[in-house]
């Protein structure tokens, strides 16, 4: 592969994966307003932090518009500045498509190249307009199943370990940026100080905003609380959302990767997932804190580092590749 493609495949991997992370934050929030006695900009306000949108928002917007909720969902959804916006990162993901579509699979490349078109399209924007639940599921049912028809109509060589490490390492971000609302949502109560049935009702929100409601209820048998919430998102392995989960998977990619001849920069993010696992898995011995914003914090700059690594890996080993076939055409 060119660097070119590969750069794609991972970015491919991450765009789709955002889109879904984002449209699913939204269609949650929204839930929490109306289901969760916490004021309307205590729900909105952390997602626009958690997202990193935060400075530009108030820049233009002003920081007391980050509790409107129409002003945050339609800079969240249709904003072209805004990096993390679901058309920003729609039209980011076909792009990627179209440079790999010598790799992706035709049935992956029609349903982006739709949703593309859809959301460019009056009825999108009308769907917006009359049934917000509507368009955040379509959103999501869209990329999901992207996603799922990459895993089984592609070839699982080095694009797709490419493409799926994108998935992963944006998910472990997304996935500590989701936890870390709670962190913000306390922060901005009263005192920091929330009802227990409050505090209930945000873990079940955030729960469903990753998509492990069901999962965490049958584990649990129904049984609610903090440390579980915490110790379900972060540590159960066998979620496909958790960050135990999705560092782990990621660092069997690069492993993959790595033996496959991505050295230098390749081997650097693989050594720093072996130990962000290993760290992880220290933590998991200690008492959960009363605030574990610092360890989501951590989880999500290395889990950066090592996009830039994997990156800046994948392109030099292209680099060398391609220097090397030149020499022996020569």
């Amino acid at each position: 592969m060119i660097s070119r493609v590969a750069d794609h495949c991972f970015w491919f991997g991450r765009y789709i994966d955002r889109a879904e992370s984002t449209a699913r934050l939204l269609q949650v929030t929204r839930t929490l307003v109306f289901d969760a006695d916490i004021p309307v900009t205590q729900c909105w306000k952390p997602l626009v932090i958690v997202s990193g949108a935060e400075p530009i928002f108030t820049k233009r917007f002003g920081a007391g518009a980050m509790g409107n909720g129409e002003t945050v969902q339609t800079y969240m959804t249709w904003e072209p500045e805004n990096l993390v916006s679901l058309h920003t990162t729609v039209r980011a993901a076909r792009e990627s498509a179209r440079v790999i579509r010598d790799v992706l699979s035709l049935e992956a490349w029609e349903e982006v190249n739709e949703l593309y078109h859809w959301m460019n399209g009056e009825d999108a924007k009308e769907v917006y307009r009359t049934n917000r639940e509507q368009f955040y599921r379509r959103v999501r049912k869209a990329t999901q199943l992207v996603l799922g028809l990459v895993r089984s109509t592609m070839l699982h060589d080095t694009p797709m370990s490419l493409l799926w490490s994108g998935v992963m390492l944006e998910r472990v971000g997304q996935t500590a940026r989701t936890l870390d609302m709670h962190h913000h949502i306390q922060g901005a109560a009263s005192g920091g100080d929330q009802q227990p049935l409050l505090q209930t009702a945000t873990w079940l929100s955030l729960l469903r905003a990753c998509s492990g409601f069901e999962a965490f209820m049958r584990r649990e048998q129904g049984r609610v609380s903090r440390e579980a919430a915490v110790s379900f998102l972060v540590y159960e392995a066998r979620f496909p959302r958790s960050l135990r989960y999705c560092v782990r998977s990621a660092l069997a990619l690069s492993r993959r990767l790595d033996a496959t001849g991505g050295k230098g920069a390749v081997t650097e993010a693989r050594v720093r997932l072996e130990a962000l696992d290993r760290w992880l898995d220290s933590q998991e011995d200690k008492e959960i804190p009363l605030s574990i914003h610092a360890l989501l914090t951590h989880v999500v700059e290395e889990a950066s580092t090592a996009c830039q690594e994997l990156q800046q890996g994948v392109e030099g080993a292209t680099a060398v590749a391609a220097a090397a076939q030149k020499a022996a055409a020569q």
